[in-house]
């Protein structure tokens, strides 16, 4: 053999991903490609004397994992925010938000993420009056960790304009006091709360970037080596494309053109024109993003029929019928792929039905549209996902994993939809491909939480359909089926020889762990385009 491997892995508990080689033992790199994927006793061939040999011990080593819902630099300039995840009470998110604002006296605004809708009783709310208490003389702004709710003190509202409400979009609502005519200080869904959210000032590039480093080091730390961006915030691209110019990129991203609810149909054209733009090995673009609905949590997530212990309220969209159908055409003649936010059945539905709307009048092709999340589906959609080639795009770690009473979601939706919640293997029968990611930072990045959140289901009542998915499911969601997702199957996804060299090395082989412990599981190395990014083994 007239060249050797730059690394060659032995002794390994390889899973390929690939059925028509499903395990090995050994991987061979050369470059930024696989060379070789096998039995150790064959890959030994690839040996010369700069390869670098590493015996994983009967570790697992995995393709690089693919996160399908993620936002990159979002979750990287939350990094150094109040984090409120741990605060479980009224009490606690006022405590925490006082200490962090005593702590960091020269921040112009207190900004806190993560907030957890289950801290708040039932019966109760949080106003800035409450915050007032706390941090009386300058801006708070708290967020709750699925992003669709803040909650502001006076001074914030204030300095919006915003302390006796205003008029909002459909679906967004700035919550009012009915015995003061004032904003109580909770405000639902961007139409309410980006007015204030301007008011902050924005980082610099310098911020910006330094942020992002934290973020692309956090991902190498749990495996990841792809991850398809569901927005572009703050022109996120650029700044994406700037470091991998510099060659600092560790993490390859797919990134959308954001469609707003004001932004013009004919604007869709600007997709095609990033996608012209961006189409590196680190940085690519093609597809747009659409949100339809809220979240369950807050009732702005579109139902088919009323939440549970409502008479008539389904909660709201964010664009009409026709018009996401009008958005769906505009996009599909561009061949853009479309990803839509629909965490209710009634925005399942619309997704469904514009995609199908869609494929009538430009034609079919293999557009691999994805709706994000389908918290909830209706039975008689389900078999639409692969009719119209539909990509489940699912996020493990946001479904509760039994039915403890504590869970805000369960009491929004009501036990006579369960079944359909989170339904993953009901899609699964019903011949959709899916796609797992995690949405951070509304939940953490981990991968290995998601896993375990996906072997860990239970039915929430009895006669339920058992959702639980099996360890080689949920692998193949985050590697070979996140690549197809992307368009990228033939380049990523498996460890196969001449796909790019992008894997994990975990501390465990996780097909002999039992489900108790793989929560401690964690990669020791992480390897992205030939090159190691994380490393500890």
């Amino acid at each position: 053999m007239s060249q050797h491997a730059d690394f060659l892995f032995v002794n390994a508990a390889v899973y390929t991903a690939d059925p028509a080689c499903p395990a090995g033992e050994a991987v061979a790199v050369r470059g930024n490609r696989l060379q070789f994927v096998g039995r150790t006793a064959e890959a030994l061939a690839w040996r010369g004397p700069q390869t670098e040999v590493i015996d994983a011990g009967g570790r697992s080593l995995l393709p690089g994992l693919i996160d399908s819902h993620f936002h990159l630099l979002w979750g990287s300039l939350r990094l150094d925010k109040l984090r409120l995840e741990e605060a479980t009470t009224l009490a606690e998110i006022l405590e925490q938000t006082a200490a962090y604002a005593a702590a960091h006296p020269q921040r112009e605004w207190i900004e806190g993420v993560q907030l957890l809708y289950n801290a708040i009783p039932a019966g109760q709310r949080l106003d800035r009056w409450q915050l007032d208490s706390v941090v009386p003389d300058r801006p708070v702004l708290l967020s709750a960790a699925d992003g669709h709710t803040v909650w502001a003190n006076s001074v914030a509202l204030r300095r919006a304009g915003l302390l006796h409400g205003c008029a909002t979009p459909a679906g967004s609502e700035v919550v009012m006091d009915v015995a003061t005519a004032t904003a109580t200080g909770e405000l639902r869904e961007p139409g309410a709360f980006d007015l204030l959210r301007r008011q902050i000032p924005p980082p610099s590039e310098a911020d910006r970037l330094a942020a992002l480093r934290q973020g692309l080091a956090l991902c190498a730390r749990h495996g990841l080596t792809s991850v398809h961006n569901m927005d572009n915030w703050h022109h996120a691209i650029d700044l994406f494309a700037a470091l991998e110019a510099r060659d600092e990129m560790s993490v390859r991203v797919y990134v959308p053109f954001n469609v707003e609810p004001e932004t013009p149909v004919e604007q869709v054209v600007e997709a095609a024109e990033l996608r012209e733009r961006f189409q590196g090995p680190f940085v690519r673009a093609g597809a747009v993003k659409v949100f339809l609905d809220g979240v369950l949590e807050s009732r702005t997530a579109l139902l088919v029929e009323p939440y549970a212990g409502e008479a008539e309220l389904c909660g709201g969209a964010l664009h009409s019928a026709e018009r996401f159908q009008a958005i769906a055409v505009a996009a599909d003649r561009l061949a853009l792929q479309i990803a839509v936010h629909a965490c209710g059945d009634g925005a399942v539905r619309r997704a469904l039905d514009g995609f199908a709307h869609a494929r009538r009048v430009n034609g079919a092709r293999d557009s691999r549209h994805r709706i994000e999340h389908i918290e909830l589906v209706h039975p008689a959609d389900l078999h639409r996902f692969a009719e119209l080639g539909v990509v489940a795009s699912m996020q493990l770690a946001h479904s509760p994993t039994t039915a403890n009473g504590h869970d805000v979601w369960q009491h929004r939706a009501g036990p006579a939809r369960w079944r359909y919640s989170f339904a993953w293997q009901s899609l699964r029968d019903a011949g959709a491909r899916q796609a797992y990611g995690s949405d951070w930072p509304v939940a953490p990045l981990d991968p290995l939480l998601g896993i375990w959140n996906g072997l860990a289901r239970q039915p929430w009542q009895p006669g339920d359909p058992v959702q639980r998915q099996s360890l080689a499911q949920l692998l193949d969601g985050y590697t070979r089926d996140a690549a197809y997702t992307e368009f990228q199957e033939q380049a990523k996804g498996r460890l196969r020889a001449g796909l790019l060299a992008d894997l994990v090395l975990l501390d465990h082989n996780l097909f002999q762990t039992p489900l108790d412990t793989l929560r401690q599981v964690r990669p020791v190395l992480t390897m992205v385009d030939g090159r190691i990014v994380w490393r500890t083994y």
